[in-house]
Parts: structure tokens; C-alpha cells; sequence
């Protein structure tokens, strides 16, 4: 029902959620990861925010009204310009809280979309042989 070029989006997506949780997970509080290791934890999440921003705005608009998790789409895209545009002004404790709060509810959304596109095995597993997307391993 949906096409299946989402996928790459929404695979992307997933796969920026998976990295965001690895770099993050060993902090215990927002100043321990912003300030960690010169900003690089920090600013490899920045670089996945972005990204997830970024790809958000390419998935079709039926698909996002169409998931039963409830998702700011317009939020979603919004982080990516305001860390794009503003670098300076990126609160560190605001990115924890997303995060810790609101990461999980996209990655719910996103798969809900893979299930809802229901792509051929070949091409899933095409993505999940990929070592771009090896923290993907539970859609099959």
C-alpha cells in the first residue's frame, strides 16, 4: 500500500535512534555526556539528530498520519533546523530529554511504518545485511 522507497528513510531513521542510545547510554546525567570526551558524544548525537530530522521530511505525509503512535512530525523535522541553524544555541539537557523520553516513541512509530509498508523479505533483508544498518537485526 505504501511505496517502498520509505523504507530507506525510516531504515535510516532507526538506525540514527540505535547510535543516539549507544553514544548516550553510558551517562548517567546530561552534563556527564555533554561535557564527555571533548563534546564527542555530544556531537555525534547533534550529527544523528540531524539526520533523523533530515529523512523525517521525506516520508510520505499518508504514511505518518496513518501510525497509530502518535508523533509531531513538525518537531521531529524541527530539531534538525533549529540544530542546524543555531549550534551554539543546542541545549544540551534539552537533547537528553529526547533522548530518554521521546527517542523510544519514535522508534515505535518508525517500525509500525515498516510493518504498515510490509516490504518483500529480499528487500528487508537487503537493508539488515547492510553493516549501515546492523543494530536493525529485530525486524526480521
Amino acid at each position: 500500500m505504501y511505496d517502498e522507497k520509505n523504507l530507506i528513510y525510516i531504515m535510516t531513521m532507526l538506525e540514527c535512534t540505535e547510535k543516539v542510545w549507544i553514544y548516550s547510554g553510558k551517562y548517567k546525567t546530561p552534563d556527564d555526556f555533554i561535557w564527555a570526551d571533548e563534546q564527542q558524544p555530544l556531537n555525534g548525537v547533534i550529527s544523528l539528530f540531524i539526520a533523523i530530522g533530515e529523512e523525517s521530511k521525506k516520508i510520505d505525509q499518508n504514511l505518518k498520519k496513518n501510525v497509530s503512535t502518535q508523533m509531531d512530525w513538525v518537531s521531529v523535522a524541527g530539531i534538525r533546523d533549529k540544530i542546524s541553524h543555531d549550534y551554539r544555541g543546542t541545549d544540551g539537557d534539552v537533547l537528553w530529554s529526547v533522548i530518554h523520553k521521546d527517542l523510544v516513541r519514535l522508534k515505535n512509530a518508525l517500525v509500525e511504518m515498516v510493518d504498515l509498508i510490509n516490504p518483500s523479505k529480499e528487500i528487508l533483508n537487503n537493508f539488515l545485511e547492510s553493516p549501515y544498518y546492523r543494530h536493525l537485526g529485530y525486524l526480521r
